[in-house]
């Protein structure tokens, strides 16, 4: 049996309910529920459950190498350039949060998972885009362009399971949570 899993920072509800004041506005746009805003620190993907078991202890060593931080999210963008599928909020500049990233990189690679292929860009998904028009794309990113919400402790991540639904949201599961110690 296997398991989609990703390692996500959580967001308190403050900093939620204000990333969900600005879901709107841009036709096309399928607007992440609250349950599921987090930021992503490494997908692993479909993995056998020896293999989760494997990434669990690894995430907990990684969290006894990294201590709690403050982390603001900041600014807003989009991903896939002239055919956008994704809106964001991003996360400031934070060495804590990329090597945090960096831990859980390393960790899945210790547990036999390819590397990840794109650079970690710190962010929120805030809707997923279905022929969405450019010029409400670029609206959003402008209107949001200089968003920041106050700061907020980092001083856990977790494990979660994903598990994807036809016709709604996928559902996320936390399945661990480790703490920042060191």
């Amino acid at each position: 049996m296997s398991v989609r899993l990703f390692a996500a920072v959580a967001l308190p509800d403050p900093v939620a309910e204000r990333l969900m004041a600005l879901m709107r506005g841009v036709p096309g746009a399928k607007w992440r529920p609250r349950e599921n805003l987090h930021l992503t620190l490494r997908f692993f993907g479909e993995v056998a459950e020896p293999v989760a078991d494997d990434i669990d202890a690894a995430l907990s060593e990684a969290a006894e190498a990294n201590g709690p931080f403050d982390l603001t999210l900041k600014a807003a963008g989009a991903f896939g350039g002239a055919d956008p599928h994704t809106l964001w909020i991003g996360a400031a500049e934070s060495a804590a949060l990329k090597k945090l990233a960096a831990d859980c990189e390393r960790a899945a690679r210790r547990c036999g998972l390819k590397p990840e292929g794109r650079k970690f860009v710190p962010h929120v998904t805030v809707a997923y885009l279905s022929n969405a028009p450019l010029e409400r794309v670029h609206a959003f990113e402008q209107r949001f362009g200089l968003f920041e919400a106050p700061p907020f402790r980092v001083n856990r991540f977790g494990l979660y399971s994903s598990h994807v639904r036809q016709s709604a949201p996928s559902l996320y599961r936390l399945e661990a949570e480790y703490p920042l110690y060191g």
